[in-house]
């Protein structure tokens, strides 16, 4: 189904807010458009909207099983304005956020649904779960300069760290919240704006009146920006996305500088859960 407009759909198409777990998949440019939904359908949510430009196409399958919502992406403050306005219609429902060629991994997920880790995590008293956004690139640019290729891709088998989160009205630590770094955005930092070099992302997340999500992909909602409750650790999700190396090829400031992304710690991405949980890119708490 399809609506003209984000208005449209929330004025016609709310009930596929109902049951979620909802994705909301948004459309910065056609590439691997289809992959991403057909990723996010397999995961098991219960609504999937597509928001991109009326201009971009889907295959024939994707546009019955998909709610393609048009929406101009890459205008300023057009994904955060979005997703709160998703937020405000759906209280209660669990809610998903991430851009084409971006692809959701969680613990076991291949044998288990978005649904099942979500139980679980509310089952805990969590609203929100931290999930690393874990960069993907083409082992080769010259026979793929937009820098994707799922049949090819690597990430970096290490090279993440943490600091401390701090307030800025107390100048302390905010408890149990980290700022997380790695990938390329830690090797290429000299062409990422300081603002978009943390990896971190709260993207699984239940709406509730009042909640908004930020300019920073934090919530306005300290608890909502924690990586575990105060008692023992929780689950972690990652998001495998080309959306770094894609920019440092189309960026004129980096893609003449780049040859090459691959460096002595890549590795040819596995497509698996299993392979994130040895490298330690995501936890599965207390859900096994």
């Amino acid at each position: 189904m399809t609506y003209a407009s984000l208005d449209a759909f929330l004025r016609d198409g709310r009930n596929a807010l109902a049951p979620g777990p909802v994705a909301l998949i948004f459309a910065e440019d056609p590439n691997e458009l289809d992959s991403t939904l057909r990723h996010h359908l397999d995961c098991g949510f219960g609504s999937v909207l597509a928001l991109m430009p009326s201009e971009f196409q889907l295959s024939a399958d994707l546009a019955a099983r998909v709610r393609r919502v048009t929406h101009d992406c890459t205008a300023p403050g057009a994904v955060c304005d979005a997703v709160n306005r998703v937020i405000a219609a759906a209280p209660g429902t669990w809610l998903y956020y991430c851009f084409n060629a971006e692809y959701l991994f969680y613990p076991f997920r291949e044998h288990r649904s978005i649904g099942e880790l979500l139980s679980f995590h509310a089952g805990e008293r969590r609203d929100a779960m931290l999930t690393y956004v874990v960069d993907l690139y083409a082992d080769d640019l010259a026979r793929f300069p937009d820098a994707v290729s799922l049949d090819n891709a690597c990430l970096d088998k290490s090279g993440y760290y943490a600091l401390a989160r701090i307030a800025p009205d107390t100048g302390s630590p905010r408890e149990r919240q980290l700022d997380f770094f790695g990938g390329m955005r830690w090797r290429f930092e000299e062409h990422i704006p300081e603002t978009s070099r943390r990896i971190d992302r709260i993207s699984l997340f239940r709406a509730r009146p009042g909640l908004r999500l930020q300019p920073d992909h934090t919530f306005n909602d300290q608890e909502y920006n924690t990586y575990s409750c105060p008692w023992h650790h929780n689950l972690t999700a990652a998001i495998c996305s080309f959306r770094t190396a894609k920019a440092l090829k189309r960026n004129p400031g980096s893609t003449f500088s780049i040859d090459s992304f691959r460096w002595r710690n890549s590795i040819p991405f596995e497509w698996s859960s299993q392979q994130l949980l040895k490298l330690g890119l995501i936890e599965p708490g207390q859900w096994f």
